[in-house]
């Protein structure tokens, strides 16, 4: 799961970042609001932590915003503690829970887990490609019934793959989606993860469960174009 957090405090933003990381979260961190209504609006998250006091754009006009353009990404607000008003703003703004400064990265965890519960009700949480699943919440793997250990770059990089069977990704959007930063033409670091996922979904002696498009990317191939 891919999570966006914007806390303009630098401790406290590192130390969410390292904690979600640690509970197998893909996490795109920045200090100022209006890059932070630029990424929550311009790639796709399933979840926001956002912080109400930040320089440029405040978090419940970032809020704000993205409700107005009908964006249903699940928000949580960080406030201080004595901030009620606040609190009630962002609630009736759209925001889905809200953490009080300071707290426990155990507290944000289980919060996010909570919410992406209630809206796999309205979102799809389970991919399927052939007889390989990726369970979006529980974060499980399965080929023919059998659990397939993933590292969590290897699994936002499979999940990016599998939500678009057909479509050819270059390798700067992979970048983008997995790795959150300007593709350098120079890295083969998405030439390796691809291999890495290949080794561990590609059945032996069959074709490879993720195609090279030459000079271009990589894609999984529609299921109409399977052999």
């Amino acid at each position: 799961m891919k999570i966006l957090v914007v806390e303009d405090d630098k401790k406290l933003g590192g130390f969410a970042r390292k904690g979600l990381e640690a509970a197998g979260f893909v996490v795109d961190l920045c200090a100022d609001g209006d890059e932070g209504f630029t990424l929550a609006t311009t790639r796709s998250y399933d979840a926001i932590v956002l912080d109400i006091m930040l320089p440029g754009r405040d978090g419940l006009s970032i809020l704000r915003n993205l409700r107005d353009q009908h964006s249903t990404v699940p928000v949580i607000l960080l406030t201080a503690r004595s901030a009620l008003n606040e609190r009630l703003d962002g609630l009736n703004l759209g925001a889905d829970d809200y953490l009080t400064k300071p707290f426990f990265i155990e507290e944000l965890v289980a919060r996010l887990h909570a919410l992406l519960r209630r809206a796999s009700g309205q979102q799809t949480t389970l991919l399927e490609y052939g007889d390989i699943t990726v369970n979006l919440v529980t974060r499980e793997v399965k080929r023919d019934g059998q659990s397939v250990d993933l590292t969590a770059r290897e699994f936002a990089l499979l999940t990016c793959l599998m939500r678009s069977p057909g479509r050819t990704f270059t390798r700067a959007q992979i970048c983008a989606q997995v790795w959150t930063y300007h593709f350098d033409p120079g890295t083969n670091l998405v030439d390796v993860y691809v291999t890495h996922l290949r080794k561990k979904l590609s059945r032996e002696g069959g074709p490879p469960f993720i195609e090279t498009v030459r000079s271009v990317g990589y894609r999984i191939p529609a299921e109409k174009d399977r052999t």
